[in-house]
């Protein structure tokens, strides 16, 4: 990567990587993991709240790391000190992975809108936060060097909603992970449907366990594992559901997965399902498949987009989706064939090639390139 332009220092935004990293934390540390060892002649700074992850203090020297106090993760940070911060630290250009930037940057950067949500559905957020999200990344957009997203239907979002040209958008979608070593050995799988991100209501929790209550009838020793906070308004309680649809003692949830505990679930599961009417990109499929385990997606046009006919796509008829479930954790053969379709697909994502993209959108944003 990188090109014989001159040296730079690029100070990142790594506030997603603190606490309990979800989507855009974990898009964030495999771009690092690609950008480690392999800049050079530039310099990587990453700025973190609180404890610097471990997997992030793996990529020194490559890659140098400014801690911040826990607390700064908010707003009030990123518009008031964040900017003083890269002052300081004598950035040459800054990389936003999450959406919005400090506006009052002196330097050029770089942001990584994944989706425009907050435009498209303001009903799923309370009038302030919508208000405020809404603000701030027009202004971000409006300002910055380059504008990233990770699919066609981001950018056209992009276009219709802040009028950004799609001539001006890069693509930069996610890449899938290592397969796990059970993956390639085909250890046995449990008969286990998987669920992982955090639970909103447009990803149709409720159904996915009303469904499963059908499932259980036909597989009696299947279970559901649910892995993901609650993080919307107003929040969901997939074990009262669970309880109303008879099936409490085989629904498992658990608020949050370390990696360790992640790759075991993908290493236990035999199908994944994640029925979200909206995302701009979907990763959690793209890591099952990673991990040797078929996708039922809810038919949208970001999974047609994305997936192709890689995932096994669902309407919202529940008989529906509890067959496709069924059939995944019964049938040997449709299971290896969805798998296999779903690997050739995979072969279409890299995040060797979304990494050099976004170092090369921000070597022409610090020497003022088109």
């Amino acid at each position: 990567m990188g090109d014989a332009r001159r040296p730079l220092h690029i100070v990142v935004d790594g506030r997603e990587l603190a606490g309990r990293p979800t989507g855009v934390g974990r898009y964030l540390m495999s771009i690092l993991g690609e950008w480690a060892g392999r800049t050079a002649p530039h310099r990587m700074t990453v700025i973190v709240p609180g404890d610097v992850p471990a997997e992030l203090m793996a990529l020194a020297p490559g890659i140098a790391v400014t801690e911040v106090a826990a607390s700064a993760t908010g707003t009030w940070f990123e518009q008031t000190s964040l900017p003083r911060l890269v002052r300081r630290l004598g950035a040459d250009v800054f990389f936003a992975p999450a959406y919005t930037a400090p506006l009052l940057l002196t330097c050029p950067f770089a942001v990584v809108i994944h989706d425009l949500s907050y435009f498209v559905h303001p009903e799923w957020f309370g009038w302030r936060e919508g208000l405020r999200r809404r603000f701030v990344t027009r202004e971000t957009a409006k300002r910055a060097a380059s504008v990233i997203t990770v699919s066609e239907q981001s950018a056209a979002e992009l276009k219709t909603y802040l009028g950004i040209a799609r001539a001006r958008v890069l693509l930069a979608p996610p890449g899938p992970p290592a397969p796990s070593a059970g993956a390639i050995t085909g250890e046995p799988r449990a008969p286990l449907v998987l669920y992982v991100g955090s639970l909103f209501a447009r990803r149709r929790v409720p159904e996915l366990i009303e469904a499963f209550a059908d499932v259980s009838r036909a597989v009696p020793a299947a279970r559901l594992v649910l892995v993901g906070d609650s993080r919307g308004v107003p929040p969901i309680d997939p074990m009262r559901l669970a309880a109303a649809a008879g099936v409490r003692d085989r629904v498992e949830w658990r608020r949050y997965a370390p990696d360790a505990e992640l790759q075991q679930l993908y290493r236990q599961a035999r199908v994944f399902a994640f029925l979200s009417d909206y995302e701009g990109f979907a990763m959690t499929p793209m890591e099952a498949i990673a991990h040797g385990v078929p996708a039922v997606l809810r038919d949208t046009a970001i999974a047609r987009e994305i997936y192709a006919d890689g995932a096994v796509r669902v309407g919202p008829d529940r008989g529906a989706l509890a067959e496709a479930l069924i059939t995944l954790l019964t049938d040997d053969g449709a299971h290896a064939a969805a798998l296999a379709r779903g690997r050739r697909r995979l072969a279409s994502f890299s995040w060797a090639t979304t990494a050099a993209t976004i170092l090369s959108a921000l070597e022409r944003a610090a020497t003022r390139l088109p």
